[in-house]
């Protein structure tokens, strides 16, 4: 179901371990590496069997190595089509930063500026057959 809501949240580093562990002991967050997608998988509360939040008002994350222009923290918003949006983002003053690609078989994610210069992420999932 696309909600045009925020729906994750990206937080990067430059020291792997201490960044887990900084999260996981002030916010008591479960932190799960992710080393073939070179991702931290983070849930910030009780998940379901596939990692997605079982109880409403909160939303998991993910954290991963600081690189340009990936720099500070991410807010991604959950859309029905990335391309779509990003078409979109562009005619109201946006930019695309990074475009459509895939996330292993779960689905599409990007990046992009909005006109104040802020960096977003979109979100696209995969059809569930």
């Amino acid at each position: 179901m696309v909600s045009n809501r925020v729906m994750h949240f990206e937080i990067p580093f430059e020291d792997a371990d201490r960044a887990r562990s900084f999260y996981a002991d002030v916010f008591g967050w479960n932190i799960e590496p992710m080393p073939e997608l070179d991702y931290t998988m983070v849930s910030t509360g009780p998940v379901d069997e596939q990692g997605m939040p079982s109880e409403p008002g909160y939303i998991n994350g993910g954290m991963f190595t600081r690189e340009a222009p990936l720099g500070s923290p991410v807010i991604t918003v959950d859309v029905a089509d990335i391309d779509t949006a990003l078409d979109q983002i562009e005619k109201l003053g946006g930019s695309t930063v990074t475009a459509r690609q895939p996330v292993a078989d779960m689905g599409w994610a990007a990046y992009f500026k909005d006109p104040e210069g802020n960096l977003m992420g979109l979100w696209q999932s995969a059809p569930r057959g």
